[in-house]
């Protein structure tokens, strides 16, 4: 069975308040996360071994020697969870997860000032991430291209932010730690973070 785009779980425009615009999500969704899934049902299609698979699976099965099949199950795998840590009314951190985050990383301007270290420090393409890992404990963590925490084994993923330059070029040019700030403050969708935290 092929893999799909997933549809959005809000309207196009719904994020523009919050500083993503209506283009940038037509483009970074319905081009962007599209072309990846098109390539990897290319390969998959072609590949018996692959075929029958989840994603999970061909993401932690090309991980270890990376190349076109784990870049796009990759970014198939990132941009699932990214939407969904995207919200119109995200910004605001829910008591359970700020209690965490006073927890393991000194407090939520402290865990700001990691994530956007961590966001704006990645050369080139990649992913800032929250986790919660395997020894019970937040981190935050970044991976480049199209690498995540499944593949690293670093543990369970929270939240992530996408500073590939398409996710932002539109919004804000190449000013990478305002779009990195503006997520954390006005978009985050922190309610979602929490949720995964509770079922971990």
């Amino acid at each position: 069975m092929a893999f799909e785009l997933p549809p959005l779980p809000y309207s196009t425009n719904a994020l523009a308040g919050g500083g993503m615009c209506q283009e940038t999500l037509e483009l970074h969704h319905g081009k962007h996360h599209q072309a990846y899934v098109t390539a990897l049902n290319g390969f998959v299609e072609k590949d018996p071994a692959l075929q029958g698979k989840s994603l999970d699976e061909i993401v932690l099965a090309t991980a270890k020697t990376p190349g076109p099949v784990f870049n796009n199950a990759g970014q198939h795998w990132n941009h699932i969870l990214f939407w969904q840590n995207l919200s119109a009314t995200g910004g605001g951190i829910p008591g359970k997860l700020a209690a965490k985050i006073d927890s393991d990383l000194g407090g939520v301007d402290k865990f700001k000032e990691a994530f956007k270290a961590a966001a704006t420090t990645q050369f080139g393409s990649g992913w800032a991430w929250l986790v919660l890992g395997k020894d019970g404990k937040l981190a935050v963590t970044k991976t480049p291209n199209g690498s995540n925490p499944l593949a690293t084994g670093e543990g369970k993923v929270l939240l992530s932010l996408d500073v590939w330059e398409h996710s932002y070029y539109l919004d804000f040019r190449n000013r990478r730690p305002d779009y990195v700030q503006n997520f954390l403050d006005k978009l985050a969708n922190y309610e979602y973070a929490e949720a995964a935290l509770a079922a971990s």
